[in-house]
């Protein structure tokens, strides 16, 4: 019986993460990881079977575990047991060779090091069982319907564009450069925790519906969201987004300029270069340049575009640049940001 199981509570990220394992989304990882995957996958970017994959998936907890390999553990979620945890591993984790291993910092400064210090120094590992899915949203879909939703419409190359932020005049270029390269486009924002300064999920969603619907061919574009937190690992990070992509039914995958970035934390490029040290993993990866608006070639362009003697009247798009603007009430210029997004993004800052 579940109601006589050891239990233990799982926070959001948590109940986030056993369902994508569930549905496939993090394929192959299937559990929660052992001591052997964690480490393995730290410090190879493979699992002990040998493919490709960066970032651990763990289950912390911040005591000891009463539990070991063989027993079934129920995992509560806000006082509701949600799903089984069939354990065949209990481990205590050294969260400082972790975080230097998967983020390349020790520091808490870094938000994907903070969390992880946050949740405890043990962990649990194993296959897991969803007794009650969780509630979704209109925009989330599981890789069997996302990669269904493709071959409905005949799309048989499929550009990803990973997004944890509200829509810049870069991010619609790289969603423009995508429906030049394949069938359609697949916008997939972040819709777990993110740190604090970065735009609210419904502001993200309400912006990108906005530009989908007036601004995109809309038998092109789809906008379906991705139910994990950020992890700001910058280029593991990068690598992580494109193989849940791959199972999402993505043929390609653009990876910009500081993909997956916080602060000064990751060289700007390591998301592109990090690709270089891996086999094919069966998804193409488009590596993408640092993009601006420059006055002299008159519009959007980026670094293999723009010639070198525009660089001084370069203007660099951010959204850090954006918020800044909006919270000491000024309009960002239509070169940042349309204007027509600005009512929707206003209520975010």
């Amino acid at each position: 019986m579940v109601e006589t199981l050891p239990t233990l509570a799982i926070g959001e990220d948590e109940r986030l993460d056993l369902e994508n394992l569930a549905t496939g989304a993090f394929a192959p990882v299937r559990g929660f990881m052992t001591r052997e995957e964690a480490l393995s996958v730290a410090e190879t970017m493979r699992l002990p079977t040998g493919e490709v994959w960066t970032i651990p998936i763990l289950l912390q907890a911040p005591e000891k575990p009463r539990v070991g390999p063989g027993d079934t553990l129920a995992l509560l979620y806000q006082g509701e047991r949600v799903a089984l945890l069939h354990v065949t591993d209990a481990y205590a984790l050294d969260l400082r060779r972790l975080a230097k291993e998967v983020f390349g910092t020790e520091s808490e400064a870094h938000p994907g090091v903070a969390r992880l210090y946050a949740k405890g120094p043990y962990a649990l590992g194993g296959k897991v069982e969803v007794l009650k899915p969780r509630a979704r949203g209109p925009l989330e879909k599981t890789p069997e319907e996302a990669r269904a939703h493709f071959r409905e419409r005949g799309w048989r190359t499929v550009v990803a564009f990973q997004t944890r932020n509200a829509p810049h005049r870069a991010h619609e270029y790289l969603v423009r450069l995508g429906l030049e390269l394949a069938d359609g486009v697949l916008v997939h924002p972040i819709l777990g925790a993110k740190k604090a300064d970065d735009f609210p999920t419904e502001v993200v969603l309400r912006a990108y519906e906005r530009l989908l619907r007036e601004f995109l061919p809309q038998d092109r574009v789809v906008l379906f969201g991705l139910a994990t937190p950020m992890r700001y690992a910058g280029p593991k990070e990068a690598v992580f987004h494109a193989l849940v992509r791959k199972n999402f039914g993505a043929t390609h995958f653009l990876v910009g300029r500081d993909h997956a970035g916080v602060g000064d934390f990751y060289d700007p490029y390591a998301a592109h270069r990090i690709f270089d040290q891996l086999p094919p993993l069966g998804i193409e990866i488009l590596r993408v340049g640092a993009v601006f608006h420059c006055p002299l070639c008159g519009g959007i362009a980026s670094e293999r575009t723009c010639p070198e003697a525009h660089r001084e009247k370069r203007l660099s798009i951010s959204m850090t640049k954006v918020r800044a603007l909006l919270r000491e009430g000024k309009t960002p210029p239509p070169e940042l940001v349309r204007p027509e997004l600005l009512p929707i993004l206003r209520q975010g800052v």
